[in-house]
């Protein structure tokens, strides 16, 4: 994606805008647009546990609900931004808010959960136009001083989206339902949408390409695949035919992908940006923040409201020491940047953020939730030292023509390594606590009862399964059999979900160790491309949003 307009500047009056300064509706329309979109993502977590009971969801049901929007989200961030620079960024914007909206209104009134894991794709497609558009809208209406003003707001608007989504997610799912966190992005959308129906000057790339169709299809079909083959494995196992050949289709797309690109005069995504040391890691790291620590939050939050017996409400609330901690952290990071290299603030963040999440590590089937505390704090730091100087090296180490594709990759990245994630570790987690479920209620439980219990504990649904076994044995034999039923299945079923828990923590802590190693062995300050008095503007005008926060 190029940086240059077509539009004229957005700091003079402009035919059309209704303002004298229209330059300032941009930067309102496109923080509202967003805050909406990272409060989505933040929120949807807390809310998991009510809509795995109300959609009577299984494990795999809520991966998809998470990765049917990152895989959506992943495959067409980068042609998203080429149609932009195309067919126009305003255009590709309202049409994203207008997508998102409608997928949330669809989530909001779904009914089972197939139609909500198509409902969050589509959520994913308008917030890939968004994603693609936002900082793209901002640089061509902003310059001079003006523009760092603007990146500031734009940069703030999203920590407090991601502060602030734990608590609303929670707040909204207590007080009225879990469909409120989407039905919430309605008027928030129409302020966005007016406004940039009326008050935004549109701009595009007068040079712009094509889209590469061929490189979209192929790399979706591949990581589609790969997801697919990994939840898969949760359920049946690791050499079941389908998982296996969802793997092996998964890896032959991508080698097809990785050859399109190759042989095209302009790739989705040009692979020679790879010989600078410095690129690549800066895309393991936005893999590794996203794998590691943001894939694990969704089995914390099961582990949470379906163990720890918490509300959602309650549940947002003892997240904000994540949140929190990752906000400040954020703010202090940003002001560091200008002046230590960010290899040294990158590579200690994931130190960081590894050991909050040892920290995490060691849940025993008797703690209480303060044991999370110490862990989620560390981790919140670890993060907030991350994402600020990342943003900054997905751009920095490569000319200014190839600022928007170099970030669009880096975006990339954190999708997949988000839906990658939470197949891998959930597989893992599910196929553990049926192992260890399976042998400890053998003989003691019905037989006909015994795998819907194992496949009720294997989401974490340890409160609702020890409840349905008390009154399936109070039926039969008494309140006394149903008090003793309840008594086993919650102990069977608390003792492997915190082993799983605590195994998938430990690997969440490994990536984040490795991720950090190989920052710090690939980041190097000599990589950076000079830039003179506009740089950093003029990198920004091609870069789309990092993520500050856990997803979908």
């Amino acid at each position: 994606m190029a940086s240059d307009s077509a539009a004229p500047r957005a700091d003079s009056p402009v035919a059309g805008t209704g303002g004298r300064d229209p330059k300032w509706w941009t930067l309102t329309a496109v923080c509202t647009g967003v805050f909406m979109l990272l409060l989505d993502i933040t929120i949807v977590n807390v809310a998991l546990p009510d809509i795995q009971t109300e959609l009577h969801a299984s494990l795999s049901d809520l991966q998809w609900v998470i990765d049917a929007y990152a895989l959506s989200l992943a495959a067409l961030l980068l042609t998203a931004g080429s149609l932009a620079d195309l067919y126009g960024r305003r255009r590709v914007f309202v049409i994203g808010l207008v997508l998102f909206t409608a997928g949330s209104i669809a989530c909001g009134a779904a009914q089972d959960i197939f139609f909500l894991q198509i409902s969050r794709a589509f959520q994913g497609i308008g917030g890939a136009a968004m994603f693609a558009t936002a900082l793209a809208l901002l640089a061509s209406a902003f310059h001079g001083k003006d523009r760092g003003t603007a990146f500031g707001v734009f940069g703030a608007t999203t920590g407090v989206a991601v502060a602030i989504g734990p608590v609303l997610g929670g707040a909204l799912t207590s007080g009225l339902s879990w469909r409120w966190i989407f039905f919430v992005n309605i008027p928030i959308c129409l302020v966005a949408l007016t406004v940039s129906l009326m008050r935004v000057a549109e701009s595009k790339d007068p040079a712009a390409g094509r889209p590469d169709w061929f490189g979209f299809v192929s790399f979706s079909l591949s990581l589609g695949a790969l997801v697919y083959g990994l939840i898969e494995a949760g359920q049946t196992s690791w050499g079941e035919q389908r998982v296996v050949l969802s793997l092996v289709a998964s890896g032959l797309l991508l080698v097809v992908f990785l050859i399109s690109q190759v042989v095209q005069d302009k790739p989705m995504f040009d692979l020679g940006l790879l010989r600078k040391p410095t690129f690549t890691g800066g895309l393991i790291a936005a893999f590794g923040v996203s794998a590691s620590i943001f894939s694990l939050l969704t089995f914390l939050v099961i582990y949470v409201q379906n163990v720890l017996g918490y509300s959602a409400v309650d549940t947002g609330v003892r997240f904000l020491f994540l949140s929190g901690a990752s906000f400040v952290a954020a703010a202090i990071a940003g002001r560091l940047t200008e002046h230590v290299p960010v290899r040294w603030l990158i590579a200690p963040g994931f130190l960081i953020l590894g050991v909050g999440l040892l920290l995490v590590h060691g849940i025993q089937d008797g703690s209480s939730w303060t044991h999370l505390i110490p862990g989620l704090l560390v981790a919140g730091v670890g993060i907030g030292m991350i994402n600020p100087p990342l943003a900054s090296t997905a751009v920095g180490v490569v000319p200014v023509a190839r600022a928007g594709m170099a970030s669009g990759v880096n975006s990339t990245f954190r999708q997949v390594g988000i839906a990658t994630g939470i197949a891998a570790l959930g597989s893992i987690f599910s196929q553990q606590v049926a192992d260890a479920v399976r042998p400890g209620l053998a003989g003691k439980v019905p037989p006909q009862a015994l795998d819907g219990l194992t496949s009720a504990l294997s989401g974490g649904q340890v409160s609702a399964a020890a409840a349905g076994a008390q009154q399936a044995a109070t039926a039969a034999q008494g309140p006394s059999a149903g008090q003793q039923a309840y008594d086993l299945v919650h102990q069977v079923g608390t003792s492997a979900v915190v082993d799983a828990l605590n195994h998938v923590t430990l690997i969440a802590a490994v990536i984040a160790f490795t991720a950090g190693l190989l920052s710090l062995v690939l980041i190097r300050q000599k990589d950076f491309v000079a830039r003179g008095p506009q740089g950093p503007s003029d990198e920004a005008a091609s870069s789309v949003p990092q993520e500050a926060g856990p997803p979908r």
